[in-house]
Formats: structure tokens, sequence, C-alpha cells
């Protein structure tokens, strides 16, 4: 993509004026005030364009965080939520030092689906008071807290409030279908504060007085004894951080040609945004899916785009603050709820659902566990039932098959003698993982062999094994060996000796003298056994010279 310092500074502009509601509405939204939202944009935006990872990534206060915010607020107030980021920040930079960003791949998609199906819920969910014109309830849950302004409501309805919020999404709706290219919020917030302004309504309450530009930088906020208290809670802000930011980036990848992003710079630029952002006043920021789309679709090619989006809200905030603060607060209600209906992708839900029983199944998991729980466990209950799932799946692929060993028999041999071999050796082929998730349905398999007198186990085939099934392994060669069942085993690789060697399993084949190779060298020491045995007649001229595995 072709930098363009003109169009860079045009999608900066366009960006700025889709974030200005947000980042008012998710401030009020997490309990700082309208100001932290501002002071979050100005500060994280700037500070983790000039240091990410990504050239194009949008960063500031997000819905996510502010769903992970608001009961922080509740039990540790303001000052709080500013230590909580500023340990976030820590905790991110860490990350990227331990150059975490790379397993960011390995979150499944149903997991990000239901994650986001989720939070867009608890966003529309957070809305409802100042949507209905009613003081925040008490509470933690957003359920119950949405039911208990939903009976206040009831008791003293609002329309003007309520007519203020659908109307400012139902516009922004349309617009987005009408004119993409338009920002409609901020067309219908202003129209929304016109209009309660020239008919004086006052029963849509305004933001209220804001400050007329960032406070100056200050550590007054630190309790150095609330830090162990806190921990938890800053480890799910970082977590959140982490997760959205480089899930943003992948996304603003996937809609360019030549742009990738460093997973671990772009986690040092958020570390850093964290760190500095609670000094001003602001809440702990993360990358923006939506603002990060948006300057890519305006055209945006570097990071001047993203520093021009923290440059516009920052003069908005020393220049326009007495006009900022007249917007009503159910204006930015209804920017929040379109928002949250816009974060629904019906097409990716559908295609989920219909994938797979599993991936419907994480889905539909992660975002009940978003809503009714909060965002960390959510996505490690999605990565564990994702990932037992998925165990479950490999394991199922994992096959012991009874094979003819003839082509490999050494020499040639007539059918009579190749009858009498038969009724003393069985070969079976492993083929797949054998390890911890299906290794003891193959140990059950293998105990059920009866009627020979040598079992070969040709390996060549195994793609994985742990120390679980190397156990299973040397159970099995024990188990039959007490029943007078010498077992050979062919093809082991040597990547799995490590294993074997580790729990016993490989000395106890060497001491036998039984491990090979290949497959013909196995069979003839399955032969050789036999004829000791007196089970088989002795061959003086052998065609084939047995080869022992390495040792």
């Amino acid at each position: 993509m072709a930098r363009s310092p003109r169009r860079d500074l045009l999608a900066g502009l366009t960006v700025a004026i889709v974030a200005l509601p947000l980042a008012l509405g998710f401030g009020v939204s997490s309990g700082l005030g309208a100001e932290a939202g501002l002071a979050t944009a100005v500060v994280a935006g700037a500070l983790a364009a000039l240091f990410g990872g990504s050239n194009l990534q949008v960063s500031g206060p997000t819905g996510a965080m502010t769903v992970v915010l608001v009961p922080i607020v509740a039990e540790y107030g303001p000052g709080g939520v500013l230590t909580v980021g500023l340990m976030a920040g820590l905790l991110l930079i860490g990350l990227a030092l331990l150059r975490a960003g790379r397993y960011m791949r390995y979150v499944p998609a149903p997991v990000v689906e239901g994650f986001t199906l989720g939070i867009a819920c608890v966003i529309g969910l957070q809305q409802i008071p100042n949507a209905l014109g009613v003081a925040k309830p008490e509470g933690e849950k957003v359920l119950l807290v949405a039911w208990r302004a939903l009976t206040e409501f009831v008791a003293v309805p609002n329309w003007t409030v309520i007519g203020f919020t659908t109307g400012v999404a139902a516009v922004m709706l349309a617009g987005a279908r009408w004119k993409p290219t338009i920002p409609f919020s901020i067309v219908a917030v202003i129209a929304a504060t016109l209009i309660a302004q020239l008919f004086h309504l006052d029963t849509a309450a305004p933001i209220g007085d804001l400050p007329p530009g960032l406070p100056a930088p200050s550590l007054a906020f630190l309790d150095a004894s609330a830090f162990g208290s806190l921990l938890a809670p800053a480890v799910a802000v970082a977590a959140l951080a982490a997760l959205e930011s480089l899930l943003s980036a992948t996304v603003a990848d996937g809609m360019t040609v030549g742009q990738r992003h460093d997973p671990d710079k772009e986690l040092f630029g958020q570390g850093v945004a964290n760190l500095a952002a609670p000094l001003f006043g602001g809440v702990p920021a993360t990358a923006a899916i939506a603002r990060t789309a948006v300057n890519v679709r305006t055209g945006a090619s570097s990071r001047l785009a993203a520093l021009t989006h923290a440059a516009v809200l920052a003069v908005i905030v020393f220049a326009a603050a007495p006009l900022v603060s007249k917007i009503p607060l159910a204006a930015l209600a209804g920017v929040l709820l379109a928002t949250a209906i816009r974060m629904v992708e019906v097409g990716s839900l559908r295609a989920m659902a219909k994938a797979t029983r599993s991936d419907a199944v994480v889905l539909v998991l992660t975002a009940a566990a978003t809503l009714l729980l909060d965002l960390v466990y959510a996505v490690i209950i999605g990565l564990v039932v994702a990932g037992a799932l998925a165990l479950k799946a490999v394991a199922s692929q994992a096959r012991m098959e009874q094979v003819d060993f003839r082509p490999d028999l050494p020499g040639e041999h007539s059918d009579e003698e190749h009858a009498l071999l038969a009724e003393h050796i069985v070969a079976y082929r492993i083929d797949g993982p054998l390890f911890f998730a299906g290794a003891h349905r193959f140990l059950l398999e293998l105990s059920e062999v009866a009627d020979v007198k040598v079992v070969i186990l040709r390996m060549a085939r195994v793609t994985t094994l742990d120390a679980t099934g190397a156990l299973v392994l040397k159970d099995a060669v024990e188990k039959l060996n007490r029943r007078g069942i010498a077992v050979m085993t062919s093809g082991i690789r040597p990547g799995q000796r490590q294993a074997l060697d580790a729990v016993g399993a490989l000395e106890l084949l060497r001491l036998e003298g039984r491990e090979y190779a290949t497959t013909p060298e196995a069979i003839a020491g399955a032969r050789e056994h036999l004829e000791q045995a007196g089970l088989l007649p002795r061959t003086h001229h052998r065609p084939h010279r047995i080869r022992k595995a390495a040792r």
C-alpha cells in the first residue's frame, strides 16, 4: 500500500469524528466519566500508535474493556481503576518481553466470535439505564441492573429520553447501510444535542461539565497497600487488552495487502499506552476493532492516521469542552447500542454454528460465560472446551489395525509356511497420535490379543507420542510378556525415543532384543524367537539378515 500523508490525515480526521462519541460513551459507562474516556483516547491513542506493532491500529477506550471495568469501579473506586490500568501496562510490557504475542494465533475462531457476541450483549445491557433516563441501579451483574432500570422506567416513564436513544441508534444503523463512508454517529449526536438545546428538553440529562484540557500527570491515586487485592483485576485487564489488540491487528492485516503487524511490539505499545493513560485520569485502553476498520477503509497507510486521530481529539478537548458537555447521555447510549448491534456479525455466527457441533458448542458457551461471568473467564472456558473437543477429535483419529505381514515377510515362503507363521504372529499398524487423550483405548485393544506368540507393533506412522502414550506402550508390552506373548516393534522415530526412554519402555524392548528399524527385520526376529521356542522348524539358510535398531 503506497503511503499518502494527505490520505492519512483525512483518515485520522474521520476516525476522530467516529471515536469522539464512543470515547465519551465508554468513559461514562465505565463510571469514571466522559473526561476519562477522552483522556484515554488522546494519550493511549497517541502512544499506542507510536510504539505499537501495527501501522493501522487505532487504540482507546472500548466496550469490551468497559465491561471489565464496571465491577472494578464498584469495588475499588476510580483510584483502583487507575491503579489497575498502571499494573496492566506493566504486565503487557512483560508479555511483550516474553514474546507471548505469537500465541494469539492459537485462539479458535468460535471463541473469538462467542466472545464478541457476549461483549455486544453486555454493552447493550449496560446502556439500558441511560437509554431509559433512570439513575443506574445498584448491582454488578448487567442483567440485574438492566432489569431494575426497566422496572424504574415502567414506574416513571421518560419518553423523551427513549426518543433520543432510539433516534440516534436508528440514524446510525440506517446510515451505515445507506452511506457507509459518512460518520453518522457524530451527525446523530450533534442533531440530538441541538434538539435538546433548542427545545430546552431538561429531561434529557447532558454529560455535564468537562475540564478544558487534560489534567497534569499525577500518581496521587496510587495506594501501595492495595496492590495485592488489585493484582487479579490487573491480570484480567491485561489479558483482555492483549486479546482484543492482537485480534484487532489481525483483522486490520486481513483488510489490507502487504501490511503485517508485529504481535510482541503491539503488546509493548499497548503496555506503554496503559502505563501513561492513568497518569492523566484515563481508563485502561486497548485497540478498537471498529475504529481500526474505519481507519483502514478510509485509506490509512501509516501510523500518521492514528496519531492524527489522537491530535484531533486533543484539540476538541481543549477547544470544545463546553459544547461537548451539552451532549445528552441518551444520545451516547444510542451510539453504544448501535455499536453493540453492529458488532454482531450474523453471517459469521451462522457459519460457525453450521461448521461443526463442537464449534457451535464453543461459541454458545463463550458467549454465555461472557454475559453471565466475565470476559477473562469466558475466554478461559472457551479455550478449555475448544481444546478438549479438539483433543477428542484428534484422539479419535488414532487407529490400530491388524495388517497382513506377507508383503514384509523376508524371503520367499510357501502358503503352508505363511499359514504356520500366521498362527503364531500378529502384526498391528498404529496410525496417528498416541498420547494422553486416546492412549488407554489403545491399551485395551492390545490387551485383548490372544492365541498368538508374537505381536509386532509397526510404529512408523505414529505422529505424536507423549509420556502417557509411552507408559501405555510399556504397560501393554509387560502385560503381553506376562501372558507369554513376545512384543516386537519397528519404525520408532528418533523424535519419539526420548519419551519411550524416559519411562523405561525403550530399555525393556532393548533388553529383550525386540526393537527393530524395519518391519521385515521385526518379522525375521519374530521367526527366530519362534524357532528358539520350538514352535517353528529352524531355517539353516536365512535370506535376510536381522539388523537391530540403533541403540
